[in-house]
């Protein structure tokens, strides 16, 4: 158990007047009440802090050692509330922002500058991993704020819907080889196949008819759109990954199956007034949208 602010300030006004009918007098409460915090701060203290006389009372070693420190544990307080306070309505602090890798990629430089820029006093962190991991950072508070990839629903957290993104196959524009063509029945298939997203693609490309004889697995997406645009094979790629990267230089191929990506803002309901989340809540939603998504 803690001391709170309010006991502490009743155990300063007692120990200056050293009568309990004066110091609740001063302090606008009634004597059982300043009687009852005093018992209860004399409890988490461990030891009494005042002895009773013929004059009023009388501190103990105890209560002496407490005066000592009290004073400045209500100013530590002060600070520490002030400080509290003030993230309520100034922009400054540290905000931690998670996402994907990729999704930092085309999206992050898109607000961070100006943002910086505008807030001197705002200090920001990124954390890079799996949507999944993201989300489970902004429930375990150690990520403020998150841009995630088909989030699953939390009843601590407040999720809202930045865009829908569609991963698909694409080529190089300049296609030189059977092996980028996923219709010749020689195409090498670049892709990550650990995400679900490739895997309802494949079982819809085996689905069709469509056949490949090769797979690259590569666990970052932006290798993936690097190698298909060189002209390695056939990626399977978000269209905001792609379009970031090489927006003249990749195609998605005609009629090819789309899995629809779902791509949320999430934060927690205890961090929607403060200033700084607002604030870089309201930066995302402006900015972070792709072109041509």
């Amino acid at each position: 158990m803690v001391a709170s602010a309010n006991e502490l300030i009743y155990f300063i006004e007692l120990a200056n007047t050293l009568n309990f009918s004066r110091a609740a007098e001063r302090i606008g409460i009634s004597q059982p009440s300043l009687s009852v915090a005093i018992k209860r701060l004399e409890c988490t203290i461990g030891a009494e802090l005042f002895i009773r006389n013929k004059n009023g009372v009388a501190l103990t070693q105890a209560g002496k050692r407490l005066l000592s420190h009290a004073k400045q544990l209500l100013q530590l307080w002060d600070t520490v509330k002030s400080a509290s306070l003030a993230s309520h309505h100034e922009v400054q602090g540290c905000i931690v922002i998670g996402c994907h890798p990729s999704v930092a990629l085309y999206s992050l430089y898109k607000f961070l500058p100006s943002l910086l820029a505008d807030y001197p006093k705002l200090e920001v962190q990124l954390k890079h991993d799996l949507s999944r991991k993201i989300l489970e950072g902004i429930v375990n508070l150690s990520i403020d704020v998150g841009i995630i990839v088909n989030p699953v629903k939390h009843p601590d957290l407040i999720l809202q819907k930045l865009y829908t993104d569609k991963v698909t196959l694409w080529h190089a524009a300049d296609v030189k080889y059977s092996t980028q063509n996923i219709h010749s029945g020689d195409a090498v298939i670049i892709c990550d196949p650990e995400l679900m997203q490739t895997q309802a693609l494949l079982k819809k490309v085996h689905k069709n008819g469509i056949q490949y004889r090769r797979v690259i697995a590569s666990s970052n997406l932006e290798v993936i759109a690097s190698l298909t645009v060189h002209g390695s094979g056939v990626g399977i790629l978000p269209a905001a990954v792609a379009l970031s990267a090489y927006p003249e230089k990749l195609k998605p191929f005609a009629q090819a199956p789309i899995y629809h990506d779902e791509i949320y803002l999430a934060y927690r309901h205890e961090n929607r007034n403060i200033k700084a989340v607002q604030t870089i809540i309201a930066a995302i939603k402006s900015n972070v949208k792709p072109k041509n998504v």
